[in-house]
């Protein structure tokens, strides 16, 4: 049949960060020292953040469906989905995994 009356599961569990590669040369400019493990990186980049934007707007639906669900009583029977959402949200790149550079500045650009 189908699940969609079952109670949600979700996994509990945190992703370690995955490897990453610099360029090389001077002031971090100029060739890859390893183009095929930076191009890797790139990609392993891009789809964490897919994956943080989609866990938002999984979360998002989830307090819109709670919102409806409960109406006028939403200010008191939605605070854990609204709460959770709020969390992720706030956090820095929405919870996205990041590697661990050795210049946090080209991580984040400041």
């Amino acid at each position: 049949m189908t699940d969609m009356y079952d109670p949600k599961r979700v996994a509990n569990f945190s992703m370690p960060p995955y490897p990453s590669e610099d360029h090389g040369g001077e002031g971090g400019l100029g060739r890859a020292k390893d183009p095929v493990k930076y191009l890797q990186s790139i990609e392993q980049r891009a789809r964490e953040r897919q994956v943080a934007y989609e866990t938002v707007k999984l979360l998002r639906r989830d307090v819109i469906e709670c919102y409806r669900k409960e109406g006028v009583n939403h200010y008191e029977n939605c605070k854990e989905p609204v709460e959770r959402y709020a969390r992720l949200v706030l956090k820095r790149d929405v919870g996205q995994v990041n590697p661990t550079f050795t210049d946090e500045t080209k991580n984040y650009g400041m």
